[in-house]
């Protein structure tokens, strides 16, 4: 756990969120600041400042990541589509040093930015 960080507070349980998965390992949560119906985060316990600093040893928590995502989405209502990112250092978006995987989905900001993109 690292003192500053504020994804360790949240699985360590000092800072309260509105889960959606919880283990050992991984702790899912909606975002304060959702872009789309549905946003949550998928985070590591462990942590880990950004997949920059991820390493061969980190595999089975990455797959981990990845296979819950489909898992919580469909929970979640996402039942024919949603996205998943990981904002990797300061030049790609990362604001909170932790490694996280966002799922989002059912309309919203971010759907409209990313159709926006592909036209």
């Amino acid at each position: 756990m690292s003192d500053n960080c504020l994804f360790c507070k949240i699985a360590a349980g000092q800072i309260p969120s509105n889960k959606v998965y919880e283990d050992d390992a991984v702790i899912a949560f909606h975002d304060i600041n959702p872009v789309a119906k549905v946003h949550f985060l998928i985070v590591p316990k462990h942590h880990v400042r950004s997949l920059l600093e991820t390493t061969a040893d980190d595999a089975a928590m990455l797959g981990k990541l990845l296979a819950l995502a489909p898992k919580l989405a469909r929970e979640q209502g996402l039942t024919e589509g949603f996205r998943t990112m990981i904002n990797t250092g300061e030049q790609g978006g990362q604001s909170v040093f932790h490694l996280h995987l966002h799922v989002f989905g059912g309309g919203g900001k971010a759907e409209t930015m990313m159709a926006q993109l592909i036209q």
